[in-house]
């Protein structure tokens, strides 16, 4: 019996540590199945379908997709407007880390990098929860999306400025602002992994990563999370690599830093991406 119940203790010790560590890769193209493509575009079955490819920390940012997406199962409408009355809005509901608030949201509509800020924040609530944490001052008014008179929170001011900025947002914040994530390769990546695109057309986009996918034609796509004008908002979407020009990949790897990192950091905002060599 005694033999039974340490082995039981050591499996759920396993399963335990497996899910709340960092999510890894074997360098290969992850090519989604018609399966996994087949449903609706705006679903809260993110963690449950793409879920099986990805364990550790980037099952929790899908499960964070799935938190977001269900305030607004039809996308919740898209909308950009800094010099709006009232201003944009990241995401259409008011989100907290940890209890606290870090967005009274002034509409109900969207952006991109809201919304991947938001499975952001989301995942990070379920890596920590039930844990007794805690996040002092300094860092969550780094986190917040607005000033403390509710104000827009102007791009590379503290983390979600850095988020929010035009280009790799994602390297911006997570890698050079908190070393919360590591960058990757394209051939790495993984479904909950964050991914900035930068169009041909000289735009960009703020995701979160699904997987690649090829037709019945063998043309080649990118399926992500994000919100955008064309889904109405917060929804799946795939789209071909052609009209990518390159791309920016960066994994979730230590998410305790969100407790101890140094606001008020500057950084490079000349990194490159990558081209995608699939």
């Amino acid at each position: 019996m005694k033999l039974l119940i340490a082995l039981i203790i050591t499996l759920l010790f396993l399963f335990c540590t497996k899910e709340t560590s960092v999510t890894t890769d074997n360098g290969q193209w992850l090519v989604l199945t018609e399966e996994d493509i087949s449903g609706s575009r705006q679903h809260t079955k993110h963690a449950e379908i793409f879920g099986k490819y990805a364990g550790g920390y980037n099952k929790y940012i899908l499960k964070g997709i799935d938190k977001v997406q269900s305030t607004a199962m039809d996308g919740g409408g898209y909308f950009i407007g800094k010099d709006s009355i009232p201003t944009e809005s990241p995401l259409g509901y008011d989100i907290k880390f940890l209890g606290r608030p870090l967005l009274d949201a002034p509409r109900t509509t969207s952006y991109c990098s809201g919304s991947s800020f938001g499975a952001f924040i989301e995942g990070l609530n379920f890596i920590f929860e039930n844990k007794d944490k805690k996040i002092e001052d300094k860092q969550y008014y780094a986190l917040r999306m607005q000033e403390k008179d509710g104000g827009r929170r102007e791009d590379h001011v503290e983390f979600w400025g850095e988020w929010n900025a035009d280009g790799y947002g994602n390297h911006f914040a997570l890698i050079q602002y908190s070393g919360m994530g590591t960058r990757i390769k394209p051939n790495q990546a993984r479904p909950g992994d964050f991914l900035n695109i930068s169009w041909k057309s000289g735009l960009g986009h703020s995701v979160v990563f699904l997987g690649w996918y090829k037709d019945n034609k063998e043309k080649k796509h990118l399926m992500y999370w994000s919100s955008q004008r064309a889904t109405n908002g917060y929804s799946d979407q795939i789209v071909p690599l052609d009209r990518i020009k390159e791309v920016m990949v960066v994994r979730l790897t230590n998410p305790e830093r969100i407790f101890s990192f140094e606001p008020g950091k500057t950084v490079d905002t000349k990194i490159t991406g990558d081209k995608i060599d699939w």
